[in-house]
């Protein structure tokens, strides 16, 4: 039987004079990894895949191998692949997109299986996909717009790092004119890719931009991440700049943090409005029952998932009190120092939660994934949220977050919910991997120390 995404992809293909492809996937940190191949051969890429090394599943964020390679491990998942074994990319038509960097190129994503043609349950767009089906199994359809920050960086002759804007003037117009000639380019690809931002914004810190686009569904509100950071990355470099996604970089002096906040509600599967199920009927209340119930699986789950959500060391040098970031498990009406924040209300069909926790480094995958299952969780346990906190900043108003990578991985690999819906061997398999990042992070010596204890002792 045909494929008519397939035949939509090949006709995009042959319509617009591509060559080649890039055949991707995302890896277990959200980056993407894969092969050019040409335009010629994708009709067999469709049918039959790409195979690329099992090894880039073994690999922290240093490209260590945090999971040895040449013997079991116990993993019977990454058994299979001791030896550097293959596994297959499956592109998914659907994804496919042109680059408007790269003549004559386009992109596609990608699943991940094995050479037998079984999903590989560590493949985290899989993972999403498992959360999305999980929703549809309760007629609800996920909904999120994304807000990513970032910093863009110009660089010059001698190829060093310099601020594009001097910041601590947000949302000012003088600084979005200066920083215009950088933004622009990267506006039109993403235009061009099908991803037009909703707005662009100049950030508070020095260097630092955010962008929102228009809310979608289930697992595409992911794929949306993978491709407007790549882009973003991309574009940039292309015309002398440079653009990181890391929280809290530090170029001339110290950068205020990113974040990512996703704005996420649900809708009947019925409802062709996707209007959002969180609106309450009820004018005492901030929402309706099914988004309290939501909320407080967010706020149960919020420490174990941090590991999904923030899963970088930085990302919790965010965490800061008194600084427009969340650093409490807490939630609150229209506070932005709240882990979450409730936007909307009675007769509003575009109620939702924004979550503030999230690292623009975290994979979009497994950051959406935690979300659902999370809330999905508090949804089937009928779980009841605190009340609403005005002091999101002091003691009553909830428990801190996790004030290290390491303490997220500890919450993680204690999780009885990620343990369920995940699986043992992935969830595991995510601790060996953020462990190994973390230890090495522990056995280095950092900057702070030398400036502190040299010339001292």
């Amino acid at each position: 039987m045909t494929d008519l995404r397939v035949e939509e992809a090949l006709e995009q293909i042959r319509r617009h004079d591509i060559h080649s492809v890039r055949v991707v996937f995302a890896d277990q940190h959200g980056l993407l990894r894969g092969k050019t191949v040409a335009a010629t051969s994708m009709e067999r890429a469709f049918e039959h895949g790409i195979g690329v090394p099992g090894s880039l599943l073994h690999k922290d964020t240093g490209n260590t191998y945090a999971i040895d390679l040449w013997k079991p491990s116990g993993d019977a998942t990454l058994d299979a692949l001791v030896g550097a074994r293959n596994v297959v990319m499956r592109p998914d038509p659907s994804t496919l997109r042109q680059l408007p960097w790269a003549d004559g190129t386009a992109i596609v994503l990608s699943d991940l299986e094995s050479d037998s043609g079984q999903a590989i349950p560590h493949s985290t767009r899989g993972i999403c996909a498992r959360a999305v089906e999980r929703l549809d199994a309760h007629q609800l359809t996920f909904i999120a717009g994304l807000e990513l920050e970032f910093h863009l960086y110009a660089v010059d002759a001698g190829g060093q790092l310099t601020h594009s804007h001097p910041g601590w003037d947000l949302l000012g117009e003088g600084t979005l004119d200066r920083i215009e000639p950088a933004i622009e380019p990267i506006r039109r690809g993403l235009v061009s890719m099908g991803l037009p931002p909703v707005t662009i914004e100049a950030e508070l810190g020095p260097s630092q931009i955010e962008m929102t686009f228009a809310p979608t569904v289930g697992l595409d509100v992911a794929d949306q991440a993978m491709l407007v950071r790549t882009a973003i990355r991309h574009i940039a470099r292309r015309t002398g700049f440079r653009a990181s996604f890391m929280s809290r970089p530090r170029v001339d002096g110290e950068s205020f943090p990113s974040g990512w906040h996703l704005h996420q509600s649900l809708a009947s599967c019925a409802d062709s409005t996707r209007s959002s199920a969180f609106t309450p009927t009820d004018a005492t209340r901030l929402l309706s029952d099914l988004g309290r119930n939501y909320v407080a699986g967010l706020l149960h789950h919020a420490s174990a998932a941090c590991l999904l959500t923030t899963p970088t060391v930085t990302g919790y040098k965010r965490y800061r009190p008194r600084a427009i970031t969340p650093d409490r498990v807490s939630w609150s009406r229209d506070h932005r120092g709240a882990m979450l924040r409730v936007i909307g209300g009675p007769g509003d069909p575009a109620t939702r939660v924004e979550n503030r926790v999230g690292d623009p480094a975290a994979n979009p995958y497994l950051l959406v994934a935690s979300q659902i299952f999370s809330g999905l969780d508090g949804i089937e346990h009928n779980r009841t949220p605190p009340p609403p906190t005005e002091s999101p900043y002091e003691p009553e108003g909830g428990p801190p977050l996790p004030r290290t990578l390491g303490d997220a991985i500890a919450a993680f690999d204690a999780s009885p919910l990620f343990r369920d819906v995940l699986g043992d061997g992935v969830v595991d398999y995510l601790v060996t991997l953020k462990g190994s990042e973390w230890n090495r992070f522990n056995a280095a010596v950092t900057d702070w120390e030398q400036r502190e204890y040299f010339d001292l002792f």
